[in-house]
């Protein structure tokens, strides 16, 4: 792991850029004399490490006391994509314009991007948890599909918290009954591109006894800002 830049932002935090062979990331830790817990945080369907929304939360994170890190995996972000992984793209492009059913296209876009970040995702944690500053245990946060993926392979994963906003392929839904570390999924209950009865199901699909569903009104976009104080206090009981 090399880092490339940081800069001490204004409630202490330190932001660093970091590369990992081909991948890019971010890490966020906060001032503190002891190794802290660490947040694994990825943002939904191949979506840029850089969105606005996923550094807010990066930062408000690690200035709770958690080392928070992102990186843009294979197929995301900036880093190329496949001509396979374009064309599935534009046919779901002009299939949304058109109307047209677009389930089984989602699954030949999200399916591939779950399988390629997860090896990365997990090259990514082997390297955080050598650094001094991290301790663990560690949680996750963020784009479900892939966050049950990782659950259910990677043991050092002890919480996840789930937005229910991006499409679950077949492969994820089938695997949701391994889930058995603590989770904690935020549903917006008008999501516009999320069958709410489909995230309901899943929530119940999960395996862990101890699951929590926190749904506020609104569309994709509409999470409210008190969703992050839930989010912090779940983490809060299971890494602290």
């Amino acid at each position: 792991m090399r880092f490339t830049s940081e800069q001490r932002l204004d409630d202490g935090v330190l932001e660093r850029e970091f590369t990992l062979g081909e991948i890019p990331g971010t890490l966020w830790t906060p001032e503190s004399a002891a190794p802290v817990p660490l947040i694994l945080m990825a943002h939904n369907n191949g979506l840029p490490k850089s969105l606005a929304r996923l550094v807010a939360r990066g930062r408000y994170t690690a200035a709770h006391g958690y080392a928070v890190a992102t990186i843009d995996a294979v197929g995301c972000g900036d880093r190329p994509r496949s001509a396979a992984d374009e064309q599935a793209r534009t046919e779901l492009r002009r299939a949304m314009q058109a109307g047209e059913p677009v389930d089984e296209i989602f699954e030949s876009v999200v399916g591939p991007l779950v399988e390629n970040a997860v090896p990365e995702w997990r090259t990514t944690l082997d390297a955080l948890l050598a650094l001094p500053e991290i301790g663990g245990p560690v949680g996750y946060s963020g784009w479900m599909a892939l966050g049950i993926r990782l659950a259910v392979v990677e043991p050092r994963i002890a919480a996840a918290g789930f937005f229910a906003g991006g499409f679950v392929p077949r492969a994820q839904r089938e695997e949701a009954p391994q889930v058995t570390s603590p989770v904690l999924v935020l549903l917006q209950w008008d999501d516009e591109g999320n069958p709410r009865q489909r995230a309901l199901d899943l929530f119940d699909a999960f395996g862990t006894k101890e699951k929590t569903l926190l749904a506020n009104m609104g569309g994709h976009t509409g999470t409210p800002w008190f969703a992050g104080e839930d989010a912090i206090r779940f983490f809060g009981r299971h890494l602290k």
